[in-house]
């Protein structure tokens, strides 16, 4: 198995350019299967999971292409079979999201429970309540969640709780449903946006885009068009990151500062200076060890608990102590396990974990758990003393683009070397 080996001691500086976002690529890609022309999406992230979900639209009927710059234009107007199989989604979670899609548009879809990251229960029943509020029969048996529908109709639902998928879900059903359905305590994360404002580039009318409360006019067709995916926000946040541990300078290209306030605001909290502007943001540590920070991840806009473990790999070397609470996911500390084979000080009671930094880690061999955790290894290796060795580094690459060649840009000592 692959694995990623990290010399620590270099100080980063320099551009790196922002790929698109995993978080709404996977769901725009879903959505497509709406569209009754060709449709084609840009700024994909070369992802496995992009990769796994293209797989699952292929194997669903559509046809598919890829030019040079990864631009993937689907074509969904080809017959479409409405059975998603457990081999094609065990290994991913949005799988989930083709849900939606096929039954608002073909009145029929039967989709195996999915896989994905071991971080804990994350229920698709929110997802099933909201298709039955607009009208669907639905029935979870033999490990498939089997929902069928003539049409569906407008209603209202309350999700009980927030979830971004199941948001996502509801929202690209309700977009073909007769009449008007009204969602209530929807995620407001961008990503969620993002496919929002793809599904109205398509023709879909939906109003509260980015609030909790969105209002969907169903329509009877939704037509192709080319989309362009937002930024990732938390690979952003992961590359400056990386500048504050090592003391560096870093500049995000190709994203936007809108989508990171609180992070920005942490960023600074530890000390660093931060520069931005239209496409751009820029970290710098004028060669000062950060300041411990403490945070509490909960739903967007507050914390996001895909930066809970960059900012635990950045409290273990820096001046104090950090308080870190965990509100979204159970089983999202595994990482710090793993941290404290490096020589990190963590004391874990429950949901909180609390880093005492320390002046020194130094490398050994450790292992990655679940997809953005194993960056907070990465960054943890960048200032290691000697070598750290990662292993398991699938899931690294389940969500980030040429980690090691974007890092090795910037100054970093870290290659892969295969399994």
């Amino acid at each position: 198995m692959a694995k990623i080996i990290v010399t620590g001691g270099e100080v980063l500086n320099g551009e790196v350019q922002i790929s698109g976002a995993k978080n709404a690529v996977l769901p725009i890609l879903c959505a497509t299967l709406l569209a009754d022309s060709p449709i084609s999406i840009g700024n994909v992230p070369h992802l496995h999971d992009v990769t796994t979900t293209v797989g699952l639209l292929g194997a669903l009927g559509a046809q598919l292409s890829i030019d040079e710059k990864l631009t993937i234009t689907v074509d969904p107007t080809h017959p479409i079979n409405t059975v998603a199989p457990y081999e094609l989604v065990k290994t991913m979670r949005a799988s989930i999201l083709v849900l939606g899609p096929l039954l608002a548009k073909y009145g029929h879809a039967e989709v195996s429970l999915p896989g994905g990251c071991a971080i804990g229960s994350r229920p698709v029943e929110q997802h099933i309540r909201g298709l039955i509020a607009l009208g669907a029969n639905v029935v979870v048996e033999n490990g498939f969640v089997k929902a069928k529908c003539d049409r569906l109709k407008g209603g209202r639902y309350v999700f009980d709780m927030v979830t971004v998928t199941g948001t996502e879900n509801v929202l690209s059903a309700a977009v073909l449903a007769k009449g008007t359905t009204i969602l209530e305590n929807c995620a407001e994360e961008p990503e969620v946006v993002d496919l929002a404002n793809c599904l109205v580039a398509m023709g879909a009318k939906i109003d509260g885009i980015g609030t909790t409360k969105m209002i969907i006019e169903g329509v009877d067709s939704l037509r192709g068009c080319h989309y362009d995916v937002m930024p990732d926000r938390i690979e952003t946040g992961t590359f400056l990151i990386a500048g504050a541990m090592t003391g560096g300078r870093v500049i995000c290209k190709k994203t936007r500062a809108g989508i990171l306030d609180v992070v920005l605001q942490k960023l600074e909290d530890a000390g660093a200076e931060i520069t931005t502007g239209a496409d751009f943001i820029e970290l710098n540590m004028h060669g000062k060890r950060p300041k411990a920070v403490s945070l509490t991840t909960a739903p967007y806009p507050a914390f996001p608990t895909d930066m809970q473990a960059q900012f635990a790999a950045m409290n273990c070397m820096a001046d104090g102590v950090g308080v870190i609470k965990e509100t979204i996911f159970e089983n999202r500390f595994m990482h710090m396990n793993e941290l404290m084979r490096l020589g990190a000080d963590i004391q874990i009671d429950g949901h909180t974990a609390i880093i005492r930094g320390v002046e020194t880690l130094t490398g050994a061999p450790i292992m990655a758990t679940d997809l953005r955790a194993s960056a907070s290894l990465v960054l943890a290796g960048l200032v290691a003393k000697g070598e750290t060795v990662i292993d398991r580094i699938y899931h690294i690459d389940r969500g980030y683009e040429n980690i090691e060649e974007k890092l090795g840009g910037l100054g970093a000592k870290i290659r892969r070397v295969p399994g």
